[in-house]
């Protein structure tokens, strides 16, 4: 097993599943410009490995992730703009680690200990699958300090209804893991003492899959999700027309019709 640990990041390979750890503990993995940097780094770098076919994103301490580093923000008040530069620097480099986890060509799921709120809860909102302890809770909060959580909004509104996200966004509350459940903002809640084993017994599941067909298929789910319906079909009947002619579905699928297990090329 590979490690490799800094004082923001701890990242660990099991097979073809890569743990990416926030380590930040004094700052409460708080989404400071270093880290987003960090782990932005660190994704791009797992979306090059052949050998890493799903990622998993935890951390230590007793939040998953605070948020924006208010402190780190505060600083740049005193900049010769209010700090407006910085603002919006901050803002796309943080966008952008967003949708690298939406374009990351594996599938990503947060494991999610202690809370996670703000950017926090984006963060979690843009993994494609979340696996939550029992103790954990979310919440976008900014209304409480006069700063609209809107950045959060983006990728909280493309994972539960309007109504339970204009909630969430509008009261700053807290949701509960049980309920983060209902709403479908995590997959699934586990006891705190099993949530390690239970998210890797699920990111070990989905490794099995053909890595290729893995990539299809998260990239054909967030493009055609945004398509009206007859351009969704038309795209999906595409990209499945491709997919029948690669040598992984037709491996998988003489597999299935011999009753045996695959070999994937890839």
């Amino acid at each position: 097993m590979n490690t490799e640990k800094t004082d923001l990041l701890a990242q660990s390979d099991h097979g073809a599943v890569r743990r990416i750890t926030l380590t930040d503990v004094r700052r409460r993995n708080a989404l400071s410009e270093s880290m987003i940097s960090a782990l932005t780094t660190a994704l791009e770098a797992a979306a090059e490995d052949s050998a890493i076919r799903v990622v998993v994103l935890a951390a230590d301490g007793p939040a998953f992730s605070a948020g924006h580093d208010l402190k780190e923000i505060s600083g740049h008040r005193g900049d010769a703009d209010g700090g407006q530069a910085y603002f919006e620097q901050l803002m796309a480099a943080c966008s952008a680690l967003m949708q690298t986890i939406v374009r990351l060509p594996k599938p990503m799921i947060a494991e999610v200990r202690g809370v996670a709120t703000a950017a926090g809860c984006q963060l979690v909102a843009s993994c494609d699958l979340a696996v939550a302890g029992e103790g954990a809770r979310f919440c976008t909060p900014g209304v409480n300090i006069g700063l609209f959580c809107s950045t959060p909004m983006v990728a909280l509104s493309r994972n539960v209804s309007r109504k339970h996200a204009m909630e969430m966004l509008l009261t700053g509350d807290l949701v509960p893991a049980a309920r983060a459940a209902e709403i479908g903002l995590v997959n699934r809640v586990v006891a705190e003492g099993d949530l390690e084993v239970e998210t890797m017994r699920l990111a070990e599941r989905i490794a099995s899959k053909s890595q290729r067909t893995l990539k299809i298929g998260k990239e054909a789910f967030y493009r055609q999700v945004e398509l009206p319906l007859s351009d969704a079909y038309d795209y999906a009947a595409a990209v499945m027309t491709a997919n029948l002619m690669d040598a992984d579905a037709c491996e998988g699928i003489s597999a299935f019709l011999e009753k045996r297990a695959p070999t994937w090329e890839r």
